[in-house]
């Protein structure tokens, strides 16, 4: 005969371990769901450019060098010289572009680059590989 008052033991045990089992899964297949969503953009109306402003580019050398256009000045003789030849540019719409080479201080880059700012320019930018 059975014994009615004897509680029945539960083994919890392979539940628990099946659960960590998904549980692990479900941790290492999350981040490598990627969800996409198609967006549509709207069309702009094709518009016909009416003046183009000349872009500037400047090349500092490791040897302290600056290039811009045709000419070349030593880095201390470069602001006046830029102010100079920039007379003909916008000052708001022209977009300056600085390459300097990786071997150069930091002080010399920030010198051409205020200097640049110095002249009005407000749209300048340090170019890199990246």
């Amino acid at each position: 005969m059975y014994d009615w008052e004897e509680a029945p033991d539960l083994n919890i045990t392979p539940l628990v371990d099946i659960m960590l089992v998904l549980l692990a899964v479900l941790m290492v297949t999350t981040p490598a769901v990627i969800y996409e969503e198609s967006i549509n953009l709207p069309h702009g109306t094709k518009s016909q450019v009416i003046q183009q402003v000349p872009d500037i580019e400047i090349r500092i050398t490791k040897d302290r060098v600056v290039h811009f256009e045709r000419d070349s000045f030593s880095i201390n003789e470069f602001p006046d010289n830029f102010i100079l030849i920039t007379q003909k540019f916008s000052l708001d719409k022209t977009v300056v572009y600085i390459k300097a080479d990786e071997a150069l201080q930091y002080k010399d880059v920030m010198f051409v680059l205020k200097s640049v700012k110095e002249a009005g320019f407000t749209k300048v930018s340090l170019e890199t590989n990246g």
